[in-house]
């Protein structure tokens, strides 16, 4: 559906694209290391950008693009990124998580969240970087289509493992997901059906959902930089803006995740985790 120029953009967008706002931020919260994983909630914004700082969430940091300033759906994203080592940040008995990958959908549909909307479907994959209460830390590869949890692979990944991940709609409703352990050789392709409205793509470091007895979003581990490279979108360089960055906070609002300006002709970024900057 299409309104006529200007405020028509916005009711379309609301109405074609079945757009919702985000849910109200939630707090990490300790949970069973057993929990079943779901590396999103969507994005839980907690800010807009604004002159002194960038978008603001309590479960991602990264890059986010929206559908409204080009007006055009994502079809297609790729990144390539080393897998961080992650350790413990805190002495308590929970677990701690995180997740980097790229996606198509559940962000914000506009540069700098202004709007507070979100697309409310996610088609994504990625890596996950855990931490255990001994130290113990395990690596995987996943892919997740919302609203249903994660499905990890047999793809196995090691701290400073290059990965790349692809996912690309091959016909309409049809998305491909590729993720490439370039280090080792090795790969995983899945072909899956997914109703995407395609109104948001994104480069994420995340700490995920944990899904059961008082679940909630896991708490941020150590993890060292996390380049990321050779980001596309729909087949062009992603070339990202300095507008798209979306920040991580904790329950105070206080800045625990952030990613750099775009580096590499603007086709990456790194991202840090416990740090209010990065370069």
């Amino acid at each position: 559906m299409r309104l006529s120029r200007k405020a028509g953009l916005w009711a379309a967008a609301l109405v074609s694209l079945s757009l919702v706002a985000p849910a109200a931020s939630a707090a990490s919260a300790a949970v069973p290391a057993s929990s079943q994983r779901s590396h999103s909630g969507l994005l839980q914004l907690a800010s807009p950008a604004t002159a002194m700082h960038a978008a603001q969430s309590s479960n991602w940091f990264g890059y986010n693009r929206g559908y409204l300033p080009s007006r055009k759906r994502f079809t297609a994203i790729s990144g390539t990124w080393v897998v961080p080592t992650a350790t413990r940040h805190s002495n308590d008995s929970s677990p701690e998580a995180s997740s980097t990958w790229v996606g198509i959908g559940g962000g914000c549909i506009d540069t700098g969240c202004g709007t507070g909307l979100t697309d409310s479907t996610l088609i994504q994959a990625g890596t996950e970087q855990d931490v255990a209460p001994n130290g113990a830390a395990t690596y995987d590869a996943w892919w997740e289509i919302i609203p249903a949890p994660e499905k990890r692979t047999s793809l196995q990944v090691h701290p400073g493992d290059t990965v790349r991940v692809t996912i690309t709609q091959s016909l309409p409703g049809l998305w491909r997901i590729e993720i490439v352990n370039v280090s080792t050789g090795q790969s995983f392709v899945k072909t899956t059906p997914y109703p995407s409205t395609g109104a948001s793509a994104e480069w994420i470091e995340e700490t995920p959902l944990l899904i059961g007895t008082d679940a909630g979003f896991s708490a941020l581990p150590n993890l060292t930089k996390t380049p990321f490279t050779a980001g596309t979108v729909n087949g062009a360089p992603a070339q990202l803006k300095t507008a798209e960055e979306m920040q991580l906070v904790d329950g105070n609002n206080r800045v625990i995740g952030t990613p750099s300006a775009p580096l590499g002709a603007g086709n990456g970024f790194d991202a840090c985790a416990w740090a209010t900057t990065c370069s």
